[in-house]
């Protein structure tokens, strides 16, 4: 498999990681205290696509 592919794979992984976690975030209950795991997943899928988008530009 080619390197560029490999990184578009990840590219969309981390995409998809991202946009669950922002969406744990919004759809929770405002008044009950903020859980973690969507914070960590979409801080993780953010340094994922951060670093794909880096590494694809290269």
């Amino acid at each position: 498999m080619n390197k560029s592919i490999r990184v578009i794979i990840g590219l969309i992984g981390s995409l998809i990681i991202c946009f669950f976690g922002v969406y744990g975030l919004m759809a929770e209950d405002p008044i009950s205290s903020v859980s973690f795991f969507p914070i960590i997943l979409a801080v993780g899928g953010v340094i994922g696509l951060i670093v794909n988008v880096i590494d694809l530009i290269k």
